[in-house]
């Protein structure tokens, strides 16, 4: 019988709390597969999915499913040494190599022959039945693995590799803001690696930003959902704050003052949504609002941890992430969002607590903030859904 045989991977670094990681991968598995006809049998160490058909489609699927090292299409038998020969030199018979090895894990120990001299075994079977081929255990063209567990033995040839990461749920929920530009929805791919399950939050400022600048924000927000079925999008409409911070503030303030109200309002947010962090795109250095000193003065609004996956890495490395996951087309859509309207010619790059503090009290922002909260808009973005064109 076909059967698809997951790998953990790091899941298996875990010790106590394994089976937290474990039942989270197989019902975020189970709910990306609610469609197809499978059986799911979880333990420890694998996770055997049965399946009837749209073995291709389903990995597909599992290939975007974080907490998954690799994936193995594998034949299943009965743990008896003729049915295991027979299948493995069926199974070798039908691939075009000239030289090979065999590797067998004897996870059942009640299987008398060690995996050694099983591996052997079965070796020296598929030299007498296949012409022209020789045995190179250290840089084989074919690699034949035999799994002998307690219920069954499973043979297989090819490893595909998955996303690994930590399952999407179990570390969590964080809040992402998502601008529309390169960085930050690959630093949501990348929190949703680490196991942190994510809703987006979009700032509009309509008239100076307009709705296919929103459209492209739901777009990325559906290109994650990949990796994430269903993801939660809270639209704000920022632009009386982002009025009057034009009106009132020193320009070379007005990009500080405008991320520590959008941090507000984000804190707002995710203590009504039970979300545990804060996630963005910033890396350090890129422009005056990510060097330290503006971090720091930004993030003294906020209690909540402010997580910057890619706060390390150079564009062109987040640049190669994002063609990878599929958003970059989308990022460099030509359609402007709030943090480029106003942009000042010389914003600050080392500014001070206090004088951000000073120039807030030149406006109120505190009801414009309320105000803003009060109009937001949220969406549910599905996999798959494309009721916004741009």
């Amino acid at each position: 019988m076909k059967i698809i045989l997951i790998k953990y991977g790091e899941l298996t670094t875990k010790s106590g709390n394994r089976n937290i990681f474990i039942n989270c991968l197989y019902n975020n598995i189970k709910n990306a597969l609610a469609s197809y006809n499978v059986k799911i049998i979880k333990n420890r160490v694998r996770m055997f999915i049965e399946v009837e058909d749209n073995i291709d489609e389903i990995v597909s699927i599992l290939q975007n499913i974080f907490g998954i090292h690799s994936i193995v299409i594998a034949t299943r038998v009965n743990t008896n040494t003729k049915e295991i020969e027979e299948n493995a030199l069926n199974i070798a018979s039908q691939i075009d190599f000239k030289t090979f090895k065999v590797e067998t894990e004897r996870a059942d120990k009640n299987f008398k022959i060690p995996s050694m001299e099983f591996s052997r075994q079965i070796g020296s079977l598929i030299l007498k039945n296949i012409p022209n081929i020789t045995v190179d255990v250290h840089h084989p063209e074919y690699l034949l693995k035999i799994e002998i567990r307690e219920d069954y033995t499973y043979i297989y040839h090819k490893e595909i590799p998955a996303l690994g990461g930590y399952p999407v749920g179990v570390a969590g929920k964080g809040l992402l803001m998502l601008s529309g530009g390169i960085d930050s929805p690959v630093a949501g791919y990348l929190a949703m690696k680490r196991g942190i399950k994510i809703e987006c939050i979009y700032f509009e400022s309509p008239p100076h930003t307009s709705e296919m600048a929103k459209s492209k924000v739901k777009k990325l927000v559906r290109e994650l959902t990949k990796y994430e079925p269903i993801i939660t999008l809270h639209i704000v409409k920022f632009t009386d704050i982002q009025e009057a911070i034009y009106k009132n503030i020193d320009s070379t303030y007005m990009i500080t003052i405008m991320r520590r109200m959008m941090y507000r309002i984000a804190s707002k947010i995710m203590e009504n949504n039970s979300c545990l962090c804060l996630i963005n795109g910033e890396s350090v250095g890129q422009v005056a609002s990510q060097t330290l000193t503006s971090m720091h003065v930004i993030n003294s609004v906020t209690n909540y941890p402010v997580i910057r996956p890619v706060a390390c890495l150079d564009k062109l490395e987040i640049i190669n992430i994002a063609k990878k996951i599929g958003t970059y087309d989308i990022s460099i859509l030509p359609y402007e969002d709030c943090c480029t309207i106003f942009l000042p010619k010389h914003p600050v790059i080392n500014p001070s607590i206090d004088k951000a503090v000073l120039y807030e009290q030149s406006f109120d922002y505190k009801n414009l903030i309320a105000d803003a909260i009060n109009t937001i808009q949220t969406i549910k973005i599905r996999y798959k859904e494309n009721n916004f064109d741009i």
